[in-house]
């Protein structure tokens, strides 16, 4: 395969915030960060020419291993599969980002590949709610934080059809921070469960996790609703 040469992360950092209607993610350590992380992923895969689109598609399949695995631990394996569970939704995590960072660095990015993205985090996103109530969250906890997390996203599109032309605002609920409380959660369940915690503790600790995605998607989409509001006026 044909090696390509891939921009430095400097490059790639100034593409991304064209792509992303100016917001400069050197604002945000966290941003500036998990972007980061994603180019690292990222660089090896476009140097060998490896379609944005093939990464889009494993980050579905390795979010669906999180659902799978936690399932695995809960019914039969233990809780050492459950935190290997955690362990996975933080590459899924990274996998879903380095799609964007392979488009960005191969100028392969495209309108149809920037919808497949999206609906591959929405998928995403219920798998890793999924794995949580698998876990023992309440459906009512799952069913608010994915609720949530769906009127973030649609209110951001629907703000860009209407002429806002950036992300608005990085919220507190954006996908690496879902992907980090699952990880979290599941990681905390596992070793709870090795450690001999009774069911109902590793039940408590999946409520909590389902606390966070619907408390901050609440939050989060507070947030946007103000800044929309105040761009769109």
């Amino acid at each position: 395969m044909r090696r390509i040469l891939v921009p430095d992360r400097d490059t790639y950092l100034a593409r991304w915030s064209v792509l992303h209607g100016g917001y400069d993610p050197r604002s945000s350590r966290f941003v500036s960060g998990w972007l980061g992380l994603a180019y690292v992923g990222a660089r090896p895969l476009a140097a060998r020419g490896l379609g944005p689109d093939a990464v889009t598609l494993a980050g579905v399949v390795v979010a669906a291993g999180v659902l799978g695995v936690t399932w695995a631990g809960v019914t039969w394996a233990g809780g050492g599969w459950v935190a290997a569970a955690g362990g996975l939704a933080v590459i899924a995590g990274l996998v879903d980002s380095m799609d964007g960072a392979v488009a960005v660095l191969t100028g392969r990015d495209t309108r149809t590949g920037f919808v497949l993205d999206s609906m591959a985090d929405r998928v995403g996103d219920v798998l890793f709610l999924a794995a949580l109530w698998r876990l023992g969250a309440p459906v009512g906890l799952v069913v608010a934080g994915g609720l949530a997390t769906f009127l973030q996203e649609y209110l951001r599109a629907r703000a860009a059809a209407a002429g806002m032309d950036d992300v608005g605002v990085v919220t507190v609920a954006e996908r690496p921070t879902r992907v980090i409380v699952t990880a979290v959660t599941l990681g905390a369940g596992g070793l709870a469960a090795m450690a001999g915690l009774p069911g109902h503790g590793v039940r408590l600790l999946a409520s909590a996790g389902g606390v966070a995605w619907a408390v901050l998607g609440a939050v989060g989409l507070v947030q946007l609703a103000v800044v929309v509001r105040r761009r769109l006026r």
